[in-house]
């Protein structure tokens, strides 16, 4: 399923990025290279990535933890995982701290995303970086990055809910097309309930991203094979 054009040019975009950019880590980063497009899945490093927020508008909210796993097609190395609580640029919305469990008193001592952007930086390098729901961890980090930076950040990913939905709507008939029949609920628990994987606590961003990998694994080995190139995947 090739979800986008012009996939083939990232190796490319990374090292004009490199050349580009005036942060020493990110340059790390981008010098770290993207895997190749037609890299088998069976080859592929991910790392699955996940933030918590103080709220969804990525242009007025900051991220307030971030969690990641890396993983490949087969397991997830859990010893590897990081999680971190951030002191956000913008305040807690009380709505948000209902959603993630994250309160006032926990963000008031933690490091700003700036602190631990290295040690973040490093662990997502050289790895496909998988999300559920793209048009999070994407346009969030890339707003961070610009507000304390002066400059953002790109990167390809895959998305698991992106694949869900195409899933699903390969399975509807002509018919159901027509009447344009809705497909079942693609967010993380549900998908994940389709595969039978278990139920974990939502809206953290540790155990999030532990799922989101888990999703891909499950969604590669039923609708995918071993040898399916990344390509026709990322975004």
């Amino acid at each position: 399923m090739a979800i986008q054009g012009d996939i083939l040019s990232w190796p490319n975009r990374f090292t004009h990025l490199a050349r580009r950019s005036n942060d020493e880590r990110l340059r790390a980063f981008y010098n770290a290279g993207v895997q190749l497009p037609d890299t088998p899945v069976s080859e592929a490093r991910f790392v699955a990535l996940d933030f918590e927020t103080t709220g969804l508008n990525h242009e007025t909210d900051d991220i307030v933890s971030v969690g990641l796993v890396p993983f490949d097609a087969r397991r997830a190395y859990c010893r590897d995982a990081k999680h971190w609580i951030l002191k956000p640029a913008t305040p807690l919305h009380e709505e948000s701290v209902v959603v993630h469990q994250i309160t006032h008193s926990q963000v008031r001592e933690a490091p700003d995303l700036d602190t631990i952007l290295e040690e973040l930086l490093a662990s997502l390098a050289g790895r496909v970086i998988v999300v559920h729901y793209r048009h999070i961890e994407r346009p969030f980090f890339n707003q961070a990055l610009m507000q304390r930076l002066g400059e953002g950040i790109e990167f390809p990913l895959i998305d698991t809910m992106a694949l869900e939905h195409h899933i699903e709507t390969s399975r509807l008939t002509w018919w159901q097309q027509i009447k344009r029949q809705p497909i079942p609920s693609i967010r993380l628990a549900d998908s994940r309930k389709r595969y039978g994987l278990p139920y974990y606590i939502a809206h953290h961003a540790l155990s999030d991203a532990l799922a989101t990998a888990e999703l891909l694994q499950a969604q590669l080995q039923h609708h995918y094979t071993l040898q399916t190139e990344i390509k026709t995947l990322w975004m």
